[in-house]
């Protein structure tokens, strides 16, 4: 990363990236690439998927930067660009998916830590969420929208939203509970969940 762009303040590189100077823009980026990234990644639950919707985000970002008027942080700014970005790229996977034949599931490769198992468990139980709910769990627990935000990224309302928020946490419960009872019946140490 460039250090003279790494010690300029933040509204003059925005500026400057707004004015297409190419070394503020990758200053930008190596900041919130991160970011960017684990907010996709959640909402795609899939790496590769991730890294498509994180490079749609940021063109869109890339695109949009001469309208930003600093109301809010760029970082809550790029942060819903990202949200939007991901979801209706969700929408469009959806749409192609219906018409398409589903695919054989993949083989499951055994986490080789307690960590790892714990966190593919909670990967595999939302994945098999139903998107609405999925959608509203992430943005509600993980991300930290309220139900009216994301009624309005959704375009549900705000008691739709949390009706579907009450569904995926039960739903989680259960699968959860599935998997926890089937490593003791296997034999396979299960934790509390």
């Amino acid at each position: 990363m460039d250090t003279q762009a790494a010690s300029t303040p933040e509204a003059q590189l925005i500026r400057r990236a707004a004015d297409g100077d190419a070394r503020a823009i990758r200053s930008l980026y190596d900041r919130y690439a991160p970011r960017v990234f684990a907010v996709v990644r959640r909402i795609a639950g899939d790496d590769d998927l991730a890294q498509d919707y994180a490079q749609e985000a940021w063109i869109r970002a890339i695109r949009a930067l001469p309208t930003f008027r600093g109301d809010a942080r760029f970082s809550t700014w790029l942060h819903r660009i990202a949200v939007n970005a991901a979801l209706q790229a969700l929408r469009r996977q959806e749409t192609r998916r219906k018409r398409e034949t589903p695919k054989q599931a993949d083989v499951a490769i055994a986490p080789k830590t307690r960590d790892s198992l714990l966190q593919k468990r909670l990967e595999r139980a939302l994945d098999g969420l139903p998107e609405g709910m999925r959608r509203v769990l992430i943005l509600h627990d993980v991300e930290g929208y309220t139900h009216e935000e994301i009624g309005d990224v959704l375009g549900v309302t705000a008691g739709t939203s949390k009706s579907q928020l009450f569904k995926a946490r039960a739903k989680m419960r259960a699968m959860l509970a599935e998997v926890a009872g089937a490593g003791q019946e296997n034999g396979v140490e299960a934790w509390s969940i």
